[in-house]
């Protein structure tokens, strides 16, 4: 492929990850005009829109997310060469601190967590899990796998898999009800601290306050307490899917569904154990999430 046509597409990931001009232009280190006119060069080049253009920011076309389904895992493979062929993976050393959800560490990240550190023996890994971005700018963290479908703007990343969310209840729990209807059911639901996840507002919009009989400030514990046959919950299939006394009640609903990123502050990417370690976490979580 021409050197040019390459670019473009690099700059294509960069918007789409990114949602934004603004923000793809910073990543890139380039001015908002070049990116915006790249993309059009691009579109005119393919005869096909790739965007659609929105004052909350740039949002992809059916035709932008085949093209981005099919650079992804280029893009990865082309990160992890270049890795490789560095001649300094061995001899990195120091600390790199990871910021997540216990949902991500624990159903995802802890084995792969365990994979790099044998690749990277000389990197030592601090986590850090809540459910709260910590703040990259004052090196609270290095490196955020966040689930978020508005990651924050002054953050570089990519975007890595989708998780979806379903209702589930244990089949000996559901075997003794008898309501008539899932707002008669008792539920288990997110607490306030859970209060931003659209879960967490799909049981406020459809759930009566006075059915839902636990409220837990953990997704984790959430599929704990139904696991444990308390109610119906709005999981992660991530975490439901897991368990085998649950059962998925319907099919996950797509309003709910929470983009994973893999971001980093701007200053900190050419740092390069904590590359390192966004690399090797970016090529392996879109395997498992995409």
């Amino acid at each position: 492929m021409h050197k040019s046509n390459w670019e473009d597409l690099r700059y294509f990931l960069a918007v789409a990850e990114s949602g934004s001009l603004s923000a793809a232009a910073k990543r890139l280190g380039l001015t908002h005009s070049t990116v915006m006119r790249r993309m059009e060069a691009l579109e005119k080049r393919l005869e096909v829109r790739l965007f659609e253009r929105f004052q909350t920011g740039y949002v992809l076309t059916a035709a932008g997310l085949r093209l981005q389904e099919q650079l992804a895992p280029l893009a990865l493979q082309l990160a992890a060469a270049e890795r490789q062929l560095g001649g300094q993976d061995a001899a990195l050393s120091g600390q790199v601190t990871l910021t997540t959800t216990d949902t991500l560490l624990h159903g995802v990240l802890a084995p792969l967590l365990a994979a790099f550190r044998e690749e990277y023996p000389g990197i030592r890994l601090q986590v850090t899990v809540n459910n709260h971005f910590l703040n990259l700018t004052r090196r609270e963290a290095d490196i955020a796998v966040r689930p978020s479908n508005k990651p924050p703007e002054d953050l570089v990343g990519t975007q890595v898999g989708i998780l979806r969310t379903a209702p589930y209840a244990t089949a000996a729990w559901l075997a003794r009800q008898t309501a008539a209807s899932v707002q008669e059911l008792d539920w288990v639901a997110p607490d306030e601290a859970l209060r931003h996840l659209e879960q967490a507002r799909w049981v406020d919009a459809h759930i009566p306050p006075e059915r839902v009989v636990c409220r837990l400030d953990s997704l984790h514990a959430m599929a704990e307490a139904v696991g444990a046959g308390m109610g119906v919950g709005m999981l992660l299939c991530l975490l439901g899917d897991a368990r085998p006394e649950l059962v998925r009640l319907a099919e996950p609903l797509p309003a709910l569904d929470t983009r994973v990123w893999v971001l980093t502050h701007p200053d900190l990417r050419k740092v390069q154990r904590v590359k390192a370690l966004a690399d090797f976490l970016k090529q392996h979580l879109y395997e498992r999430l995409a």
